[in-house]
């Protein structure tokens, strides 16, 4: 039987060129003062907030709200500090000291069953592990199961392939893309949206629903055409 899904958005700053990263793919940042605070925002408007495991590898975020007055609003409405944290992907790589793991409340990580059985073992004690696919997560259980455990609103902090991946599956609602104005260059530097990609008549159409300049920063807003509401 078919269920309504969390509505599920995704949030990314890039370069005027489309790059979320330089060609080292480490973590750089992009997006300005002012626009942190909109994506803190976004943070405590959400139920939970989902990146990949090269994310999590690389970037180590904390993934929490940093306004002590948003998180308060939060606990307010009966709601914990800060949104679900969810991992995607296979767990190797992970380290038991990482902020992702060490900072915020819930932590749920979705992996497959080509990860080490050892480290997933491991992560146990600090994270809630299932099990959803042999080589690649399968996205449609994911959500289910985040539906069940009464997220209605999931963000998605990216990166490319994660990216690629839910769009691919018609289940991204909205995307909101802070453009900075600068250039990374580099024909091997990670993108909005990596992947395989997609051919002309497959590609993904939007509805541009709003823009903000914020100084130099252009946040743009749009409606995923054609995106499904149930799985």
């Amino acid at each position: 039987m078919k269920i309504k899904k969390p509505f599920v958005f995704i949030n990314c700053a890039m370069s005027l060129d489309g790059k979320i990263s330089t060609i080292e793919r480490k973590q750089v940042k992009i997006s300005s003062d002012e626009d942190l605070k909109r994506v803190d925002r976004l943070r405590a408007e959400s139920d939970a907030i989902l990146v990949g495991m090269n994310t999590i590898v690389t970037d180590d975020p904390k993934l929490i709200i940093k306004s002590e007055r948003l998180r308060k609003e939060r606990i307010k409405k009966g709601l914990p500090g800060n949104p679900i944290k969810v991992g995607i992907g296979n767990v190797n790589g992970m380290k038991l000291n990482s902020d992702f793991l060490n900072y915020g409340d819930t932590k749920l990580i979705f992996t497959t069953e080509n990860s080490d059985p050892r480290k997933r073992e491991e992560l146990e004690k600090k994270a809630d592990i299932r099990i959803l696919g042999k080589n690649r997560v399968d996205l449609n259980k994911m959500l289910r199961i985040l539906s069940d455990l009464g997220v209605k609103k999931l963000m998605i902090e990216g990166g490319g392939t994660v990216n690629f991946e839910f769009l691919k599956e018609g289940l991204v609602d909205e995307l909101y893309v802070a453009v900075a104005p600068r250039i990374f260059g580099g024909i091997t530097a990670p993108t909005l949206v990596d992947g395989r990609g997609f051919n002309a008549d497959k590609a993904v159409d939007l509805k541009l629903l709003g823009a903000e300049n914020l100084h130099d920063l252009l946040v743009l807003k749009y409606e995923v055409k054609n995106s499904r509401k149930y799985i």
